[in-house]
């Protein structure tokens, strides 16, 4: 099932009658996001044909044809629909004349206006599979909001309003874009205000420290009693190193925390820090990653010879004969550059002290509350009952507030000793200095494959440079040990050898962002594809075609199960939708005037959603994964949902709203989400790593259905029915088939004020749920049109596609934020941002004039296809996509720099791909030919 969206211009709406007909493959897929909130989709597994090209424009195969019709159906005609789905005809025809157009049925195609075409969406493999709880997907709304003119005002209605599924604006967006968001800076007023002392240099032993008469310096001495982060990994190849909350006797990177000042204002305390000096002696660090590889390199820590602090090995049996069979292997050098997160909000706090009570309530801008009371009660010794931790509303944290930071040890530390109001709010030189980084590693790769394209064998040396400690809970082995495990991705690797290093340097510490090594192993795969296929003579698309996963499930060769994706599809749909022959055409007539366009794509599967097993798998001493939800209705009608996960932009709110408003038969905006606050939520891991909808919302289904169950044997009691004959939908609790109705608000009441009445029922209307799944993979093709300058090595991207799979759709419109979120950081991976230190440790880019962000005029309109393949794996049939968006990015521009400067035959194996590395490059080829 494919839809279309993508970022069009105003002009573009609707059927125009002069414009020029699309390609037929892009005619299939288009649906501009404004012709309507709801999504039009393909069945991918249509056996019809059309033909379907490559990258180099020469017909290879087949693509869903005629809207994924088969012949014989008719459009939108009764054959076509009961071939599909016996019995839902007469279901259509009713919605029909009751006068809700906007029911469209997914048994046969009809055209809805313009360009769009509605299309079979079964599995065509007759009745689709239904899991426990699912409603029947014959029918699928595509309306934003419910249409008053036709909602259900009578109590015997007509068709249950869906609400899953429609591009539902934003119910946190009103508050946010008025400016009424409260951030933590906004709580800082009143508070004092701490300013931290940072070491100058990146390895040296401290020999003093030194401030005016008058100054209260906090050191180490005054902390004595905090312990040291020093998470844990249980597993005999990880070595664990302490962190401690301020500096002892020694630093290990340019911007470790080594004191800290208090001050009435935030002005104040940055000038009295300044007036601190620290006599630090200097010594030589150690940098590069591959330097710290190197026999009689400079250790970072003496626990960790070597400078390695986690490490993962595993070979089958059969690589070597692999090798030895290959008609050829592909040898490639990766090198990815070091990239920090850069939220628009730092990090900071306000740790408040209460005389009353004697607990500490910290307001921070987090992504992991609950992680970060447990570790603060860990690290001062107290229970975590004194503690209360609250996430406001955050400004992005993409992976880097996930983790137990000494600031906030320090904050607290200070609250309970001065007992008044404190506050740390980090500016942005502080944030590139010493929050975390990520993405600088280096992968040394060797393919073998036989002379028809199939890969044989795989084998990887895998470098990440972890920094100067290991993050918190998630520890140093996180980009190593995904790196390792997830290098094939989507491809069929019968024979894998892989190590994979964490090594440690004087560098800022590492922790997740975004995409958590993916980028880089996309990066990997696809230029591993793309070489093979120049190597034996086949196109970039046939070459994939042949090692995609096309069964599922799957297991790869590090043991991960892919569940039913899309892979092949989501490809052919990518390269029929960018209609290559035209480009083809458009890049020799650019060639010709010396200009150099190139396409680039990528194919990548996106593990998501992952409960305890895979953490527990991995070794982690703290094992995150489950997600814990409490849902009740009060005595109005109006529901309360507080969860574990904690949000901070990317619209969960009104996802699981639309979730729960589903399974109680009410309107999303009269369900209430609760998060980020330990006192008021239930203990759960926060939002990261593509989670939120599968595990949360699994679990607010789980909770919401038995809620839902209770209010049904309420409401059968007081209308003289059965339970089963109960159904909640549209604000009512009706009988089926008869005029009595009740509604929803009226039952709730009865169930908390007259619960005499109901005494065989369990009084209440509160029910929580725990939920903790194996994890769903989603997948996804991107694909790049680029122009470069050969002069100045400027790169500017024309063009993006996606077609993104992530199971069923809840609100697609958040979805697309979500991808062209993504894109937007993958392109900076891609071309701009970069952290860069020199030899001695010195952060070079601590600023936004040096560290350079893509703005909106780097950023082209991207135009997103979806497709669906329900997931049997999740409660709700969704998959994970926070994350994809950054990881196929990078590659597909990489090749598309590749394809543009094809005749020079360069080849572009680091990213960033900045001007001097492209001109260099370009420079190199030329002498070469001298």
């Amino acid at each position: 099932m494919v839809s279309r969206r993508h970022g069009a211009r105003r002009g573009d709406r609707g059927a125009q009658p002069a414009r020029r007909a699309p390609h037929p493959g892009r005619r299939l897929l288009q649906r501009h996001i404004h012709d309507g909130p709801g999504t039009g989709r393909v069945d991918h597994r249509d056996p019809a044909a059309s033909p379907r090209r490559g990258l180099a424009g020469r017909v290879l195969g087949i693509l869903p044809a005629s809207g994924g019709l088969r012949p014989g159906d008719g459009a939108g005609g009764p054959e076509g629909r009961r071939r599909h789905h016996p019995g839902c005809e007469a279901r259509y025809r009713r919605c029909r004349r009751q006068g809700d157009p906007s029911l469209r049925h997914r048994g046969g195609a009809r055209r809805t206006g313009g360009d769009r075409i509605v299309v079979p969406g079964c599995r065509g493999r007759g009745e689709p599979r239904l899991g426990a709880g699912r409603r029947h997907p014959c029918l699928v709304r595509i309306q934003a909001r419910p249409d008053r003119r036709h909602g259900h005002a009578g109590p015997r209605g007509g068709c249950r309003v869906s609400w899953t599924g429609r591009a539902l604006p934003r119910l946190e967006d009103p508050t946010l874009l008025r400016g009424r968001g409260r951030y933590v800076a906004d709580l800082a007023p009143g508070a004092a205000h701490v300013r931290f002392v940072r070491s100058p240099v990146a390895r040296g032993r401290i020999l003093g420290i030194e401030a005016p008469e008058g100054v209260r310096v906090y050191t180490a001495a005054d902390l004595a009693d905090v312990g040291q982060i020093r998470p844990v990994l249980e597993r005999p190849d990880y070595v664990a190193v302490s962190q401690p909350v301020l500096a002892v006797d020694r630093v290990c990177f340019a911007g470790q925390a080594v004191a800290f000042v208090v001050a009435d204002d935030a002005a104040a305390a940055e000038d009295l820090a300044e007036r601190v000096f620290l006599d630090i002696e200097p010594e030589d660090p150690v940098v590069d990653l591959d330097a710290a590889l190197r026999p009689g390199a400079i250790q970072t820590h003496p626990e960790a010879p070597g400078n390695v602090l986690v490490e993962g090995r595993m070979r089958t049996p059969g690589l070597d004969a692999a090798f030895a069979e290959a008609a050829a292997v592909i040898a490639l050098d990766l090198r990815s550059r070091r990239q920090s997160a850069m939220p628009m909000e730092t990090r900071g706090g306000v740790a408040r002290y209460d005389t009353r009570d004697g607990r500490t309530t910290l307001h921070a801008s987090v992504q992991m509350p609950h992680m970060l009371r447990t570790g603060l009660a860990d690290l001062l010794g107290c229970p975590e009952a004194e503690l209360r931790v609250i996430a406001p509303d955050v400004g992005g944290g993409f992976g880097q507030k996930m983790s137990l930071f000494p600031e906030y040890a320090a904050l607290v530390w200070l609250a309970r000793h001065v007992k008044r109001d404190v506050a740390w709010i980090e500016d942005r030189r502080e944030n590139f200095l010493a929050s975390a980084h990520s993405r600088d590693q280096a992968f040394t790769v060797r393919g073998a494959f036989d002379a028809t394209g199939h890969l044989l064998g795989l084998e990887a040396n895998l470098r990440s440079n972890v920094g100067a400690f290991s993050c918190y809970p998630v520890t140093c082995g996180v980009e190593p040990l995904m790196a390792f495990a997830e290098l094939p991705g989507p491809y069929k690797v019968p024979e894998y050898g892989a190590r994979s290093r964490g090594v440690t340097t004087n560098t800022c510490t590492m922790a997740p962002y975004r995409g958590v090594a993916r980028p880089m192993l996309t990066l990997t795969m696809e230029r591993l594809m793309e070489s093979a296929a120049r190597r034996l003579g086949l196109d970039p698309v046939e070459i994939r075609r042949r090692n995609l996963i096309d069964r599922f499930p799957h297991r790869s060769p590090t043991g991960l199960v892919h569940d039913e994706g899309s892979y092949i599809a989501a490809m052919e749909a990518a390269v029929a939708a960018v209609d290559v022959p035209a480009f083809r055409l458009r890049q020799a007539e650019a060639r010709a005037k010396g200009r150099h366009l190139g396409l680039g794509l990528s194919v990548f599967s996106e593990r998501t959603g992952y409960g305890t097993p895979a953490y527990a798998a991995r070794g982690m001493a703290i094992v995150p994964g489950y997600e814990q939800v409490e849902c009740s209705l009060d005595p109005s009608g109006h529901v309360e949902l507080r969860i574990g996960a904690s949000p901070h932009g990317q619209g969960l709110g009104t996802a699981l709203a639309q979730l729960v408003a589903d399974e109680l038969g009410v309107e999303p905006g009269q369900v209430q989400v609760v998060s980020g606050d330990t006192d008021r939520t239930p203990y759960g891991w926060g939002t990261f790593a593509s989670r939120s909808m599968v595990i949360a919302g699994g679990a607010s289904r789980l909770a919401s259905a038995k809620v839902a169950a209770k209010l049904r044997g309420v409401a059968a009691r007081m209308m003289g029915a059965t339970e089963a004959e109960i159904a909640l939908e549209d604000g009512f609790a009706r009988v089926r088939g008869t005029n009595r109705a009740t509604p929803i608000r009226e039952v709730a009441r009865a169930a908390h004020h007259r619960s005499h009445l109901f005494a065989d029922l369990e009084g209440g209307l509160r029910q929580s749920a725990f939920y903790d799944p194996f994890g769903t993979f989603s997948n996804a093709c991107h694909v790049a049109q680029v122009e470069v300058d050969v002069e100045t090595g400027g790169v500017r991207v024309e063009r993006f596609l996606v077609v993104e799979d992530a199971g069923r759709l809840i609100n697609p419109m958040i979805v697309d934020g979500q991808i062209h979120g993504g894109v937007a950081q993958g392109i900076a991976n891609a071309l701009y941002e970069e952290v860069v230190y020199d030899p001695d440790g010195n952060l070079l880019t601590a600023s936004l004039a040096d560290y350079l962000p893509p703005t909106i005029h780097e950023i082209p309109p991207i135009e997103i296809l979806h497709m669906e393949t329900i997931s049997d794996a999740t409660l709700t049939g969704a998959k994970g996509v926070g994350e994809g968006g950054t990881i196929g990015a990078p590659a597909a521009v990489v090749n598309a720099i590749v394809d543009a400067l094809s005749p020079f035959g360069i080849e572009i194996n680091e990213i960033p791909a900045t001007p001097e590395r492209i001109r260099a490059a370009i420079r190199s080829a030329r002498d070469s030919r001298t």
